[in-house]
Order: C-alpha cells, then structure tokens, then sequence
C-alpha cells in the first residue's frame, strides 16, 4: 500500500536520529503519560509506523496526580508532561534526568523566544522541551456580559472581575474564580500595578484586600466546574485556563442553545504556563522515549496536534501547517505585544506557600 505524502515526509525526516538510537530502542515499546484528551488521534500510530516503536498510553487530569507518581519512585513511564512551574520543583526533587539534545535534531524547529520563556523554570531547557502552552485569563456569556454591562462594554480587562461595579452586576449570572492562589493572587497584584510574581507581605495584603472586596459576588470557586458550566450557561464569567475556555466554547456550540462564549486575554497581562515533555529519571526506556520527543517536534505532528486540541505550539516550523483559523485566533496564539505582557510563576518556598493559604482561606471564606 502507498503510504501518504505526510507519513513518506516524516519517515524520512525521523531517520537520521533512530540512526542514533541503540538498535534495541527501535523497536521496543515506551509508557507516556500525558494530560487527558491532549493529543490527536492518530499520532501515536504514526509514531510507532515510522520507529517502530510501540506506546502504551495513559492520561490524568491533574499536575498533582502526575507529581504524586513522580516522587514516589519507579513510576514506569518514559515520557511525562509537567506544567512548567511544577516541573521546575520536580527537577529540584531530581525526578527527572538530563535531555541528550543529540538525539534530538528536532530541537532546530523550536521557537527560541518560547523555549527562552521555558528555560525560567529549566535553566538551559536541560530536561524539558515544550509540547503546548497556554494562558489563564476570562472567558465569558458574551450575551449576558452585553445584557449586564452594556453593548459597549469592551471585555478586555482584569477589571471585568477585579472592579466591584462591574462584577456586582454579573454576580446574578454567575461569576467563577479558580480555587488556588497562585493563579488569583498574582493576578489580582498584576491589575494592582504590582509585580504578579512578588513575594512580598505587603503586596500579597493589597492583593488580599482587592480579593476580599470582590470575593462576595463570586459564586464559586473551583478549577473545573466552570468548564460545563460555562457552556451550559449556568455561569457567565469564569477566570480560566484558556483551553478549558475552548472546550467550553466548543460544547456550547455543539450544544446549539445560543451560548456564546469568548476568551480574551487581559490588557493587564496574564500567565503563560509550558507543558513540557520530559523523561523521568527512572525511565525503562530512554532511548525511546528520545525518539518520542523527536517526533512530536516534527512540525506537521506538532501542527496536528494543535489543530486537534486548540492549544498554542512553540514549534516555528509547525506554524505553516496549523489551520488558518486557529493559526489567527489571538486568544490561541498572542501577538507580540501580549505575551511581552505575560509572566511566569516560579515555585514558591515552604513559608510562602502556607501564607499564601492563610491568605487564600480568608479569600474563600471572607472571615
């Protein structure tokens, strides 16, 4: 049977570096564990048509159930994929080995910019290369919002959410906050014109007061209930993750009711997080899982995969393939001027941490 033009492309492309690999890798088998509904359909048979190379694969929904298996040891997978501020603690940890960037030549197709972004968490991207990224910003009911605020409300802001005006007259339809501080706190700072990756007390009470003072028309706070709910339209603004807001999106649609939803990106700024491949240290198969990385680097597997998921790539390469409309959706991929606005979180130690709860807590329960 004649292959396609594509998989033809990309069995030659893969060549040069199985040429590296022990000839045992070639046709082994590797575990990648990977974040639910987060690659497209077919990639791992072309990955294993063109190496050789079977994949048993499993997927959670969480970073902490990821991190959970890490830490405890002889986890059996080969390939993981850490958010880039977990994965930076997890490093610390040693949970993860060195990348050896002969074995993959894909490495040219990356996006220096990003891979610099990434390179915070990973000095050097010694042991991680990036798979997806995104933001967390609003989605939101563009009817309700218009109903409540007015046709010519611009929904460009944290001051949707963060002005007590603005969010009282949304509190009827439903306004949702994520249910962790590192997310919130840094990004009430950022609206407040301070550094969002401060550490220090008296930014951290400032952002306390703003939280308190809009706390009470929040009508939840939770890091998934918001996705149904908001293409249900149960809820009308939610403080998301962005492809959670696209998922949101694409059931509201498929549910065909009139719910129109949106994601903007605040003017103000917004986190940028890294999903990141990586090989855990205790990896079975090393080799393998080399070639894994390699390949989804390829850019028409890396364009794939975006078209499939709607998440941003950091694949220069890959930016031809990808579909035109998620290619020129701002919300997707951000121009220059916004991401030159976005921050990176780094892990926060032990003291900070437990005032951050303390300050969370309060938030939640407004005593």
């Amino acid at each position: 049977m004649t292959r396609p033009a594509a998989l033809r492309t990309l069995l030659t492309g893969t060549a040069a570096a199985l040429a590296l690999l022990p000839a045992t890798a070639q046709s082994d088998s590797i575990n990648v564990f990977n974040w639910s509904d987060y690659i497209a359909s077919d990639t791992l048979e072309l990955f294993t048509a063109a190496t050789g190379i079977t994949v048993n694969y499993d997927v959670y929904d969480s970073n902490e159930t990821l991190e959970v298996r890490l830490l405890a040891g002889s986890s059996g997978f080969d390939v993981v994929v850490p958010t880039s501020d977990y994965m930076q603690r997890q490093i610390a940890a040693g949970a993860y080995q060195p990348l050896n960037k002969d074995l993959l030549p894909n490495l040219v197709n990356m996006d220096p910019a990003l891979m610099a972004a990434a390179a915070a968490y990973d000095p050097g991207n010694t042991h991680g290369v990036i798979y997806m990224w995104g933001t967390t910003g609003i989605g939101f009911n563009v009817n309700a919002v218009a109903e409540r605020l007015g046709e010519d409300f611009e929904v460009d802001s944290w001051a949707l959410i963060f002005e007590e005006e603005n969010i009282a007259a949304l509190a009827d339809c439903g306004v949702t906050f994520l249910d962790t501080p590192i997310e919130m706190v840094p990004a009430a700072m950022n609206y407040l014109g301070l550094s969002p990756t401060s550490t220090s007390e008296a930014d951290f009470n400032a952002a306390q007061e703003l939280l308190l003072r809009v706390a009470p028309h929040v009508r939840y706070f939770h890091s998934s209930q918001y996705i149904s709910d908001l293409a249900n339209g149960e809820i009308c603004v939610a403080v998301g993750w962005s492809g959670d807001i696209f998922q949101a999106r694409d059931r509201a649609d498929e549910a065909g009711r009139g719910v129109e939803i949106d994601y903007v990106i605040p003017v103000e700024g917004a986190h940028q997080w890294f999903d990141m491949l990586a090989i855990p240290v205790d990896a079975p198969n090393p080799e393998g899982a080399h070639a894994f990385i390699n390949f989804i680097m390829e850019p028409q597997i890396t364009a794939a995969i975006t078209n499939y998921v709607w998440y941003a790539n950091a694949n220069a390469a890959a930016m031809e393939y990808v579909d035109e409309e998620i290619r020129d959706d701002p919300a997707v991929f951000p121009p220059a001027e916004k991401i030159a606005r976005m921050w990176q979180l780094q892990p926060y130690d032990a003291r900070t941490n437990r005032t951050l709860t303390r300050l969370w807590t309060r938030v939640r329960t407004g005593q």
